[in-house]
């Protein structure tokens, strides 16, 4: 600008129109004037507070859309994925307890539970800064707070994120269902859940997924205090995608405690407890495998080539596990089974999750294959070792294909393997080199998480089992398990004959 008007004023003299000496005084006038505005504009910049960003509306429509998924994942997926495995006289009450359950946590997370998982607190909570949703966007200027996603200087509404989260706290109480299903107080497991979420469900999502964001990692000075700030498993260097410790393993362990307490359904193993329904069985699977991608993928936080990652390892590890245990039937048993399909699916589903965006498409295939063997082993062999009534097998595919899951993270996640190694400085993003990377190593670190979500849930679910059990009591009178929960329950039926 100033050499502009500088340049026009010498113009003006060579063309006769101003003399030279006011020409060059005119210049150096409008040099002084282009300087001092110069330097209030630089100044104006420096006292002005940088704009907040702006997400991107493809993020923030995917995670709009991904959120939709995990709801459609639990009602009706998994809602109907349970409630064709049990006897036809129960089928009301294990819908009843998904969707209760269901809509019960996602209000308790937008009072407190977000709150408490996903704000600064220690290394095992947070604090209660977004107590009620506090401070998530004004309604009197129409803005809304920004959430960060894993990449510098990318942010999505928290507002989605919020929401985002909330269906994981959702499905992960009413994946334990399964466990005590045809047997239960209705009240026992609203009251159970409301428990067991506060104490196991929401320090577990913060000692997991709780961090600074890549943005406060603005310099390597800092890096050490902000690690610091993140919950516990975090700091560890534990890698779990989607929830392989946070949803799965500790839903599975608070399933099997709670077959323990319950104690077993009248007539195990004297009377077939044989699925009433395995064509809704399939519904739901299939729910599952399809909200499932949101679960997964969404867990990116972005549209990006990690989230497309995830969703193809979604898929291949999936159609693995459904071709590993129906293969494993058929070796065992002479034939592959409907409910061996429905079961594949979801446990090549569980072991992917850690895994989803952590692996290679090679890493996730044998995953599949190796959670459909191996989880079918889980609810025979395992099983009748444990000795508990796992009405639905929680513990055999959720907890088995979880644990198995995170601990081959640690050996897929190898670019050695196919894997896209993990972030071994935030300030500048680099990734550990392949010769760097320690299998054994990472491996050992993804089992110090399962260890201590074992133990975290474990020990929580007993004493919330207690209380309920000395509360209110934890299961129903004999007559009315005989004749089913949906009629002493809740005064209706499945069908009418």
């Amino acid at each position: 600008m100033r050499k502009l008007i500088a340049s026009l004023a010498l113009g003006l003299a060579a063309f006769g129109l101003l003399g030279v000496s006011h020409a060059q005084e005119a210049a150096a006038s409008a040099a002084e004037v282009a300087s001092a505005a110069a330097l209030a504009v630089a100044a104006a910049s420096e006292a002005a507070p940088a704009a907040a960003p702006v997400p991107n509306k493809g993020d923030t429509a995917w995670m709009m859309v991904s959120t939709l998924l995990v709801i459609l994942m639990t009602v009706p997926g998994l809602a109907l994925f349970y409630g064709g495995l049990v006897r036809s006289k129960n089928m009301l009450s294990v819908l009843m307890q998904v969707m209760v359950t269901f809509s019960l946590i996602v209000v308790l997370w937008f009072i407190y539970g977000y709150s408490l998982a996903f704000t600064e607190g220690n290394a095992y909570i947070g604090g209660l800064d977004r107590l009620f949703m506090k401070g998530i966007w004004d309604n009197a200027a129409g803005t809304f707070a920004n959430a960060a996603t894993f990449s510098k200087g990318v942010y999505i509404p928290e507002i989605v994120f919020a929401a985002f989260q909330a269906t994981f706290a959702g499905i992960t109480c009413a994946l334990i269902v399964g466990a005590f299903a045809e047997r239960i107080k209705f009240s026992a497991v609203l009251l159970f859940m409301v428990l067991w979420f506060t104490f196991s469900y929401i320090p577990m999502a913060h000692m997991v997924w709780f961090w600074m964001g890549p943005d406060a990692y603005s310099s390597p000075e800092v890096a050490e205090a902000m690690t610091a700030k993140a919950g516990l498993i975090w700091q560890h260097g534990a890698l779990d995608f989607a929830g392989g410790t946070v949803v799965h393993i500790n839903a599975a362990v608070a399933g099997l405690v709670g077959a323990y307490m319950v104690g077993k359904r009248i007539g195990y193993g004297k009377e077939a407890f044989t699925p009433h329904s395995l064509t809704l069985t399939m519904v739901g699977a299939s729910l599952l495998w399809v909200g499932w991608f949101g679960f997964n993928a969404g867990s990116a936080l972005e549209a990006n080539g990690f989230a497309a990652l995830a969703f193809i390892n979604t898929f291949a590890a999936t159609a693995a596990a459904v071709l590993g245990w129906i293969l494993g039937e058929a070796l065992l048993k002479g034939k592959a089974s409907m409910l061996g399909a429905a079961s594949g699916a979801v446990a090549g589903l569980v072991a992917i999750t850690p895994a989803a965006g952590n692996v290679g498409i090679g890493g996730a295939l044998i995953i599949g294959v190796l959670a459909g063997l191996i989880c079918l082993w889980g609810v025979t062999g395992l099983k009748k070792m444990l000795g508990a009534d796992d009405s639905l097998d929680v513990f055999g595919v959720h907890g088995i294909g979880g644990i198995l899951g995170a601990l081959l993270t640690g050996v897929f996640n190898s670019p050695n393997l196919g894997g896209p190694s993990l972030v071994s400085d935030w300030t500048t993003v680099a990734m550990v080199a392949p010769d760097a990377y320690s299998i054994a190593g990472q491996v050992w670190i993804q089992a110090k998480g399962v260890l201590i979500t074992i133990a975290w849930s474990g020990i929580v679910s007993l004493i919330a089992y207690k209380i309920v059990d000395v509360v209110i009591g934890l299961r129903v009178p004999e007559e009315e398990e005989r004749e089913g929960l949906d009629i002493t329950s809740h005064g209706e039926t499945a069908y009418h004959k």
